[in-house]
């Protein structure tokens, strides 16, 4: 005979409707899951969860306005007695932290095998946990969850779509980013691929300052990429890189300055 599921009441936050749907229709194919509200920002979520108490919360990580992780540092302040799965398209950064913890961490495009691996992971959990009345303390999620903020701004690896694939590159290895159309496009001297980051300042903020400089509003570049400066007019310059098509970026006028100092051209 077999035990009756446990029924758990879940809200699904992310910024994006697409990803929101996608990961509600895999969670209906699973037994024992009531999405019970849906989030598009951290605000939302915070109003979500004091309203529905639900057992789990699934939090996309990057989020205009309050990240997933701010999101969940609130809650938890709040003494709210809730689960967290992060979502995210990003990096592997400390999994494994969280593979031995009452949360756990996906990554984008979620695997129905691995979300259901997820949510079984979170049932025993708050079955536990219901069973002791001993949630997770909050120190401990307090002391997770600074850890995963802190690795998430020194990032040492980014996530790239390329195709219907996502690549993770070491961020020494991009030689460049181009922002057009509002997409951004990272090169490394293998492959080139887009990134969820949704400006360059986003992304140069995970990267050293030291290393990748915005020598133009469109253009980021490795300093350490950089093949060829070719004289340009108005005493500007073009940068050819080190990929493997060459790719020439200017140089606007008020980094020519730092560019001149720093090479003492």
């Amino acid at each position: 005979m077999t035990s009756e599921v446990q029924s758990l009441r879940a809200i699904v936050v992310d910024d994006e409707q697409l990803a929101r749907d996608e990961l509600c229709f895999l969670l209906s194919q699973l037994d024992g899951i009531e999405v019970v509200s849906q989030a598009s920002n951290g605000i939302e979520a915070l109003r979500a969860v004091d309203e529905h108490t639900p057992d789990l919360v699934l939090l996309d990580v990057q989020m205009p306005g309050l990240t997933g992780f701010e999101v969940a540092r609130r809650l938890l302040r709040a003494g709210i007695d809730a689960h967290f799965v992060f979502v995210t398209a990003y990096d592997q950064h400390a999994i494994e932290a969280f593979e031995v913890n009452a949360v756990d961490y996906l990554l984008k495009p979620v695997e129905a095998e691995r979300l259901a691996t997820s949510i079984d992971r979170a049932r025993t959990r708050i079955q536990s946990s219901r069973h002791t009345s001993k949630p997770l303390a909050t120190e401990d999620m307090e002391r997770l969850l600074q850890l995963m903020s802190e690795r998430q701004g020194r990032r040492e690896q980014l996530a790239l779509k390329v195709a219907d694939r996502f690549l993770l590159v070491q961020s020494d290895e991009v030689v460049h980013a181009s922002v057009q159309d509002d997409v951004i496009t990272v090169v490394t001297n293998s492959l080139s691929g887009t990134s969820n980051y949704r400006t360059l300042d986003e992304l140069q903020a995970r990267l050293d300052p030291a290393v990748f400089w915005r020598v133009h509003r469109s253009h980021l570049v490795n300093i350490n990429k950089i093949k060829e400066i070719v004289p340009w007019f108005s005493r500007n310059y073009i940068l050819k890189m080190k990929d493997g098509k060459g790719t020439e970026i200017p140089v606007s006028r008020s980094q020519t300055k730092r560019l001149r100092e720093y090479l003492r051209l």
